[in-house]
C-alpha cells in the first residue's frame, strides 16, 4: 500500500536512505485516479526497497510549493534525498516500473 506522505513526514522519508517516489494527487483529479492502481501495485511490489507514497495537495501544501508542483498528477523521484526526476501527467505501468527500477 502506498504510504501517506504529508508536510509532517516528508523530510523524514527523504532522509531514510531509501529511494522515494511521491505522487502528488487530489481526490477530484481524474488522471490521478487513473494511475492510483499502478501506484498501489508498485508500492506493494517494491515495499522493502522503495518508499512509494501519495501526497494529497488539497490537505497539505508545503512540499508542493517547495518543488513547484503546478499540475497533478506529478511524480517526483528521489535518490539519496535528492530529486532526480519529475514526471507530470499520467504514466503507464511499464514506464513507471522502469523509472522505479532506475532508482535502485
Amino acid at each position: 500500500m502506498a504510504k501517506e506522505i504529508n508536510d509532517a513526514n516528508y523530510k523524514e522519508l527523504l532522509e531514510s536512505g531509501k529511494p522515494v517516489v511521491i505522487d502528488f494527487w487530489a481526490p477530484w483529479c481524474g488522471p490521478c485516479r487513473s494511475i492510483a492502481p499502478i501506484i498501489e501495485e508498485l508500492a506493494t511490489a517494491y515495499e522493502d526497497r522503495v518508499i512509494i507514497g501519495k501526497y494529497n495537495v488539497d490537505d497539505d501544501t508545503d512540499l508542493g510549493v517547495e518543488y513547484g508542483i503546478r499540475n497533478i498528477p506529478t511524480l517526483l523521484f528521489f535518490k539519496d534525498g535528492k530529486m532526480v526526476e519529475k514526471h507530470v501527467g499520467t504514466i503507464t505501468r511499464d514506464a513507471l516500473t522502469a523509472k522505479v527500477e532506475a532508482l535502485l
